[in-house]
């Protein structure tokens, strides 16, 4: 089989793949931006430390203070909040591409806000800290199956899945807002700021958990990329070409609620990332999901947080959370969307 326009036949050994050629240069071209921001990001605060101390730290001869600060305190934020980043714009990808429509997203579909009920719960109930985040994902991935649930008719239909996650998600963030308003103050103060998406007090431990959950759910997305391709098709030419329809949609479903899950369970509902990266994507490398496509949104979206989390923290009189930043960002560019579709109408 000839490649597709844009794409090369690679081979390594008996292994052969098409590659997206351009899709693979843009995201290398992100990842090399990613690192001059991280590295950047590294120097910047009340304790400017110059590059040459900063290499000195990171290969273990640097003074204590500094190593404490870089290694301690800004390095697994900055980590946090890339992989945070990735996590969001993969399962945007992969919500987008499933259901068909460029204008859902975890946060909209109410997998979301399953996380932030059961993590708000936990917050004003005054539960160990530590479990936090496995309360949220436990929340994210419950709201996934109702959704799931619910939609099932025999088959899954995408715009039924769609009003169903809508609905379900009223529901849940009704249940946040009983929540915020039956407990005082004092007890829903660190609730509404974990609501508002935070990197803040990152700390190894969210490091591991997300890097854990990323080298397993990047390869698998990834790796559900072609499948995708052929149910975007429609339902009966992908049963046509042999494909098992329903475990297809569970197993991308099951990816992208994982992903979102654990990226909410961390940093709180960063808004708009899972959102409006794919689309940025589309518009640099095309619209066909692909491996390279759905890396590249990745990369996209870790740059993205990364770089609103520094504007936050550095750019402003006040340091605000990074889900305010990327709210504010997304927000206009939903309403640009929204006139481009109608003009195009």
């Amino acid at each position: 089989m000839r490649p597709g326009r844009g794409r090369r036949l690679v081979r390594v050994g008996p292994v052969s793949a098409q590659v997206d050629l351009r899709a693979a240069a843009c995201t290398a071209l992100a990842l090399g931006a990613l690192l001059v921001l991280a590295g950047w990001g590294l120097t910047l605060g009340r304790f400017p430390i110059p590059a040459g101390d900063l290499v000195r730290a990171l290969v273990g001869r640097g003074d204590r203070e500094t190593a404490f600060i870089l290694l301690e305190l800004r390095l697994p934020r900055i980590l946090t909040a890339a992989m945070v980043g990735a996590m969001l714009a993969m399962s945007g990808t992969i919500f987008q591409g499933l259901l068909r429509n460029p204008l859902v997203s975890p946060d909209i579909v109410g997998v979301n806000a399953g996380a932030t009920l059961a993590a708000v719960f936990w917050i004003v109930h005054r539960l160990p800290a530590a479990g936090l985040p496995a309360a949220a994902f436990l929340g994210a991935l419950a709201a996934a199956g109702t959704i799931y649930v619910l939609t099932w008719r025999g088959r899954i239909d995408p715009m039924r899945l769609i009003l169903v996650g809508i609905g379900v998600g009223a529901l849940l963030n009704a249940g946040t807002g009983w929540l915020l308003v039956r407990y005082s103050i004092y007890q829903v103060s660190e609730a509404v700021l974990w609501m508002s998406g935070s990197v803040y007090a990152s700390d190894w431990q969210d490091v591991g958990v997300l890097a854990a959950g990323l080298a397993v759910l990047a390869p698998a997305g990834a790796a559900l990329m072609g499948p995708l391709r052929v149910l975007q098709l429609g339902e009966l030419s992908a049963r046509g070409l042999g494909m098992p329809v329903e475990r297809t949609w569970l197993a991308l479903t099951a990816v992208g609620c994982a992903l979102s899950g654990l990226a909410v369970s961390v940093a709180g509902p960063v808004g708009f990332v899972a959102f409006a990266v794919p689309h940025f994507a589309r518009m640099l490398v095309g619209a066909l999901p692909s491996p390279e496509f759905y890396l590249f949104s990745g990369a996209l979206g870790a740059l993205l947080v990364l770089a609103a989390d520094l504007f936050a923290q550095h750019a402003l009189p006040v340091s605000l959370p990074v889900g305010v930043v990327t709210a504010a960002l997304g927000g206009p560019y939903f309403l640009f969307l929204l006139y481009r579709t109608s003009v195009r109408r």
